[in-house]
């Protein structure tokens, strides 16, 4: 790590250019940092030090399940993407043919899936507002333009598309002024989600910027703010020069009436070993915030029962909230990560039988569609056969919150689109999955 005059850690990222001088300080095998190069033209590669040297066990690379969390493999484009990246390497990055090649691999891994941009961008008098998403009635997601990087990347990440430098791929917001004016015209919103990338990489002052002005907003009651910094760098709320202040910035909002919500990413236990990232958990629960913890399931990662039962038990030993398991998203590298509902709901419910009652809030596994949060419940043999039971958790539409349905059991199926939903005479709930749109017309998009 890098060491200040004061003897603390500052933060650097490692991106490709950095490969080598990685290389030279731990076990990188030469055929995973060309694979490494190869893949980071497509999808996004960052990494810090304390992932490095904290989180990846070197001893266990390739398979070591934080190496591959954060490092692209091999497996995660088709070999035809791969046949002509391999074509182009020598070539720059602004040539024509390149810029064309990588365009046409980006489109075909679903970047904005679930409808983000043609169902979720609200608008108003002037066209789309930059930088929002309000999917359901009562949450706006909230994406400020300087938080929209990580302090690094996971490979499987929904949000890839952020990180790619590509502009027409990108949800960013310059200010909350698009924010508070939609807030103010949208009542029934209580909550607002501040996401990306990851909030945490602004600094204090900048943070400030963007949730201040929600204090003034009254109807909001709930600040939320995702964010993977626990966990990959959680000298954000010990040792950074504005941690105190961050943390005393919490005790503003929290001061103000509202709750706020750390919705904090933790794929593995491993994440919450570390004396940094317990002291970081403790300071933050020390401001009043509550911390929420969710992750999906990952193949390769987190694929077992055994390892979801230790991260919830260790989520629940830091004082933190096991909140979500959720399913993979159809995009970027899915079919890499991929793990089958059948399977999923195995390794759900052999782990959730193994924790204890207060770790029981956690809910999966659970896929966030174009219509909302599906969560599979289980399996049920009936007489025509074997299902999947499923409910949704969440939708565009509140009147579908808390509809039950079925589907025809899958050993293969790993996302809802795989999936024939049988919503019996339940023509509302039938429409609903069909267009994924509100069928109410008061509901907000």
């Amino acid at each position: 790590m890098h060491l200040t005059v004061d003897g603390t850690t500052r933060f650097r990222a490692y991106g490709p250019r950095q490969l080598d001088d990685i290389a030279r300080r731990y076990p990188l095998p030469d055929a995973a940092r060309e694979t490494v190069r190869l893949l980071s033209r497509v999808l996004p590669f960052r990494v810090n030090e304390y992932v490095l040297s904290e989180l990846v066990d070197w001893t266990r690379v390739p398979d070591d399940p934080m190496y591959q969390l954060v490092f692209p493999q091999q497996g995660m484009l088709d070999e035809d993407d791969l046949t002509v990246l391999r074509r182009l390497a020598g070539r720059r990055d602004d040539d024509a043919e390149v810029v064309a090649a990588v365009r046409a691999v980006r489109d075909r891994l679903n970047p904005h899936p679930g409808g983000q941009q043609e169902l979720n961008v609200p608008r108003d008098d002037s066209g789309p507002v930059p930088g929002l998403q309000h999917k359901y009635r009562e949450t706006v997601l909230y994406f400020p333009g300087q938080g929209q990087t990580c302090h690094t990347y996971c490979t499987y990440c929904f949000r890839w598309a952020q990180f790619v430098g590509d502009a027409d791929l990108r949800f960013a917001a310059r200010g909350p002024e698009g924010l508070i004016r939609h807030l103010r015209g949208h009542p029934d919103v209580t909550d607002v989600l501040v996401t990306g990338g990851d909030p945490m990489v602004m600094t204090s002052e900048r943070l400030r910027t963007h949730l201040e002005p929600l204090l003034d907003v009254p109807t909001v009651q709930t600040v939320r703010i995702g964010t993977k910094s626990p966990a990959y760098w959680p000298q954000r709320f010990v040792s950074d020069a504005d941690a105190d202040d961050v943390l005393r910035l919490f005790e503003r909002i929290i001061a103000s009436g509202r709750i706020l919500a750390v919705m904090a990413h933790f794929s593995h236990p491993r994440e919450l070993a570390t004396p940094l990232a317990q002291r970081a958990l403790e300071r933050i629960r020390g401001t009043g915030a509550v911390v929420y913890c969710q992750a999906p399931l990952i193949g390769h990662v987190n694929n077992s029962a055994a390892t979801w039962s230790a991260l919830w038990r260790a989520e629940l030993a830091a004082g933190c909230v096991p909140y979500y398991m959720f399913v993979a998203r159809d995009t970027g590298p899915h079919a890499y990560y991929r793990v089958p509902l059948a399977r999923a709901v195995d390794i759900f419910q052999d782990a959730y039988r193994e924790l204890p009652g207060l770790a029981r809030t956690v809910r999966g596994p659970v896929m966030s569609t174009t219509v909302g949060k599906v969560v599979v419940d289980g399996v049920e043999q009936l007489p025509e056969g074997r299902y999947f039971r499923l409910r949704l958790l969440q939708a565009r539409d509140p009147c579908l919150v808390g509809r039950p349905f079925r589907a025809p059991w899958s050993a293969t199926a790993a996302w809802f689109d795989d999936l024939r939903p049988d919503t019996g005479d339940d023509e509302t709930l039938h429409a609903g999955l069909e267009s994924g749109e509100p069928v109410r017309a008061e509901v907000v998009r």
